[in-house]
């Protein structure tokens, strides 16, 4: 109990931090979010004064307010669940916003790196366990691609794969003109179809990193004392390779593992945008273009509870699976 008081106390300080945090930095850029939208609606008609007043007063941008009452009254929305009304999405809401766009980026960068965390940690048993072996040999390829600009591997691949071979679309989460999003099995195609290239781009440059870390963590375990004795007893590879060597090797992947999870609600801006894929990461992009502030801070809040949750989540199991980080000091 100690031990999990311990863990409750250091996330709800780190929460605190970075609600602090999410508040101020915004505020700290240059521009007026309300200036934005005034130019896009001027841009249909003259703007009143009184217009201009309840836009301020509306998005939180009154500059006569003092910065800390903004602060306390941003604190009290965030405990009613107010995320305020978007500039960039104007009249829509910040929440509506990102229940739109998080399923999105969910089924895409989490599945994906759900597989990439698979396949790496296993090819990297195997490269460790026969180390010299063709895929030992193989890893600076793996690495090659994940030193690769992000970028430039998406668009090889989109120019491939979607231009010359025609295999997946070019753009987009799913057909819009034939499907229609909901839990159907056309819409569900459409979406695996249009998600399959950014999915396999984020693979291809991530594995290579889950691969060398296993690997290396692999060969450093199996100069242990403990293998050196099971082996002795005369257990067999395969047992020794799972339930002794790997099992043990996989613990710090498995801590990156749970890191990669949380920022899975971050989304990849630079895969979103390359693929005009309709997640988390294209809003954030659109909102920090536009200094939407409660739109970021939105996207922030959730970026902040998934990483603090997940890590939260993953120390309380780590404790239980190495019973030595409950240990007393």
């Amino acid at each position: 109990m100690r031990y999990v008081a311990q863990k409750v106390g250091f996330y709800a300080v780190a929460l605190f931090a970075a609600l602090t945090l999410n508040f101020f930095i915004p505020r700290l850029l240059p521009g007026d979010p309300v200036d934005i939208l005034l130019a896009k609606m001027q841009q249909k008609g003259p703007v009143s004064e009184a217009t201009v007043t309840s836009l301020r007063l509306l998005l939180g941008s009154d500059s006569d307010e003092p910065l800390f009452s903004q602060y306390v009254q941003y604190l009290g929305n965030l405990a009613r669940g107010d995320l305020g009304i978007s500039v960039s999405y104007f009249p829509a809401g910040v929440s509506t916003i990102i229940g739109q766009a998080i399923p999105w980026t969910i089924a895409l960068i989490g599945i994906a790196t759900i597989l990439s965390f698979v396949f790496g940690v296993g090819l990297g048993t195997l490269a460790g366990w026969k180390r010299g072996s063709v895929l030992d040999n193989f890893i600076p390829v793996t690495t090659m691609f994940q030193a690769v600009p992000y970028f430039w591997l998406a668009l090889i691949l989109l120019y491939v794969f979607g231009s010359i071979l025609r295999v997946f679309p070019l753009s987009g989460g799913y057909n819009v003109y034939e499907a229609t999003p909901g839990l159907n099995w056309t819409f569900v195609q459409s979406a695996v179809l249009y998600g399959t290239l950014p999915a396999l781009t984020i693979i291809i440059s991530s594995v290579g990193g889950w691969l060398l870390g296993m690997r290396n963590m692999m060969v450093s375990t199996l100069s242990e004392d403990y293998i050196v004795t099971a082996e002795a007893k005369g257990l067999s590879p395969m047992r020794i390779r799972q339930s002794y060597a790997a099992r043990n090797a996989v613990l710090p992947q498995f801590a990156g593992f749970a890191i990669s999870l949380g920022f899975v609600v971050s989304g990849s801006i630079v895969t979103e945008q390359v693929f005009s894929y309709p997640g988390i990461g294209n809003a954030l992009f659109t909102a920090t273009q536009n200094n939407d502030y409660a739109l970021m801070q939105g996207i922030f809040l959730v970026i902040t509870l998934a990483v603090l949750g997940t890590n939260f989540i993953v120390d309380l199991m780590y404790g239980f699976i190495d019973p030595r980080t409950r240990a007393k000091r």
